[in-house]
């Protein structure tokens, strides 16, 4: 009996799965079951949200120490490697300046500081994500709660996820990661080579109720929410306060925002 390319496809992920001794039980590719499986069991301590997203205050980093903390602590977290070369970089937090955060808001008046002064970037998680579109395995897809996530065991290493990404927000493991960790952190699995990663808004800290690393070691920069609570402090921000998002031309409905101006937002 013959089978099309998406039944093939299927059948050899679970294969795969299984033969890597996947603790997940695979039923098929279904977006409610794969967002379970690598989205973890709810545990009782879960922070619960319909839609997480995040607010980014830049006015809060009063220097580049200030965003490294917060680089460095997602990094060292969830095992992010160094190989020491723009060219193989892994990353999930970072920064960057304001030409490439917002492309296309260009004003030729804007002050040189501005324009020079780094932006901490990270995956936007968007409402409407294209790189899930582009993975033909479903390795990265949308979780219920918003969340885009990686399944590492199902990614094949295709790179379309990448190509799909306007933000350039995931990176490639051309080299086997874990040769360049300093010290392997157990609260977050390693990679393998070949496959892609990137920020999952700590998944795995909000199942146990706590916070993204990176937003506890903002020191208020960085505000974390369910969007779709009128109650919730990031939903508090973007309707009362000028945000911005990244290319929102493009229609993929980031989920981080950036406060304008800054200020007070307790």
């Amino acid at each position: 009996m013959s089978i099309n390319r998406r039944q093939f496809l299927r059948r050899a992920g679970v294969i795969t799965a299984l033969g890597l001794g996947s603790s997940f039980v695979i039923s098929g590719f279904r977006k409610k079951e794969v967002a379970e499986a690598a989205g973890f069991a709810k545990a009782p301590k879960d922070m619960p949200a319909k839609r997480w997203a995040m607010v980014v205050d830049m006015s809060k980093f009063k220097t580049e120490a200030d965003m490294n903390k917060v680089v460095e602590a997602c990094h060292k977290l969830h095992n992010v490697p160094d190989f020491g070369n723009p060219k193989d970089e892994i990353k999930w937090i970072w920064k960057d300046d304001y030409h490439h955060t917002f492309a296309g808001g260009f004003n030729e008046y804007l002050d040189e500081n501005v324009m020079h002064s780094p932006f901490l970037v990270t995956c936007n998680h968007c409402d409407n994500p294209p790189c899930v579109k582009a993975c033909p395995t479903q390795a990265t897809f949308k979780r219920p709660d918003g969340i885009v996530a990686m399944d590492f065991h199902r990614c094949i290493g295709c790179r379309f996820c990448m190509a799909a990404c306007p933000f350039s927000a995931r990176s490639f493991n051309f080299k086997d990661p874990r040769t360049h960790i300093d010290e392997i952190s157990p609260e977050y699995p390693t990679r393998t080579p070949g496959v892609v990663e990137k920020c999952n808004f700590c998944y795995e800290r909000l199942a146990d109720g706590l916070q993204p690393v990176c937003v506890e070691q903002s020191n208020g920069g960085l505000i974390f929410g369910d969007l779709d609570d009128p109650n919730s402090e990031v939903r508090k921000i973007i309707s009362t306060k000028l945000t911005i998002r990244r290319k929102p031309e493009l229609g993929t409905q980031p989920c981080v925002y950036y406060l304008v101006g800054g200020g007070e937002h307790d």
